[in-house]
């Protein structure tokens, strides 16, 4: 999961440490040793000392220059605005270190972190984990933008079935008391109608049977109008029926 010396705009990056989600870490080992080495083959303290400053001096400086590459503004590597410079030598970043206590931040405030061995795979698990709870925090941001859509949704789609329900109950109301002007009272509609085909009318169709059954419970619980009856019913409620329609 790395590659190592790729060329990006002229630019070739030691190793990249690739990471979930097509991220990256850009790792920088061409720290100079040369110094250190001296400070540790010298006899003489006073040498010795000289050479570790030199070896201060020589990691400061690459600090500077690898600060002025920018490896994030290299939109293919897709890696934070950090470098990480790798101190192969244990040793060696603690002399520097015992030079300048503060080195790290030093390198810190110019956006490079310097890694040892021992801590090189703790830095990237703790960059990829930052990563992941990104990612997290993003999808839990987005989840919770969709449930409020869904809310506002669902709550309309209620208020709609709750218009529906009332112009249902609205509509049965109407369809109810339309019925109750067809078969219900002695003057209704089609007993009215059927009066008049048993008084000789001509027709082609046959009432539906369920309204004629309505009218004839009716009429059997109130008995058969005579024609004069049927008549008087019918002049009685034609002003009735007018204002009702």
């Amino acid at each position: 999961e790395f590659t190592m010396q790729e060329t990006f705009d002229r630019q070739r990056p030691d190793a990249i440490i690739h990471l979930p989600e097509e991220r990256a870490i850009v790792i920088d080992s061409k720290v100079s040793l040369t110094a250190y080495e001296r400070s540790i083959s010298l006899e003489e303290e006073n040498l010795r000392e000289e050479a570790r400053k030199d070896h201060l001096q020589s990691v400061k400086k690459h600090v500077n220059e690898l600060s002025e590459k920018d490896y994030s503004a290299i939109e293919r590597i897709n890696a934070p605005d950090f470098v990480l410079l790798f101190v192969p030598v244990e040793p060696a970043f603690g002399a520097a270190l015992k030079e300048d206590p503060n080195l790290y931040q030093y390198a810190f405030d110019r956006k490079i972190v310097l890694v040892t061995s021992t801590t090189l795979m703790a830095t990237i698990k703790t960059v990829a984990n930052l990563w992941k709870l990104e990612k997290q925090n993003k999808h839990a941001n987005e989840i919770a933008r969709q449930a409020g859509n869904l809310y506002d949704k669902f709550a309309g789609f209620l208020g709609n079935m709750e218009d529906i329900g009332k112009a249902l109950q609205k509509a049965n109301e109407a369809h109810q008391k339309g019925i109750g002007q067809l078969t219900t009272g002695s003057g209704n509609l089609i007993g009215r109608v059927l009066k008049l085909r048993e008084l000789g009318i001509r027709s082609k169709k046959d009432l539906p049977a369920s309204f004629i059954e309505k009218v004839t419970e009716q009429t059997e619980q109130q008995g058969d109008l005579t024609l004069e009856e049927f008549t008087e019913d019918q002049e009685e409620n034609d002003s009735d029926l007018r204002v009702e329609g």
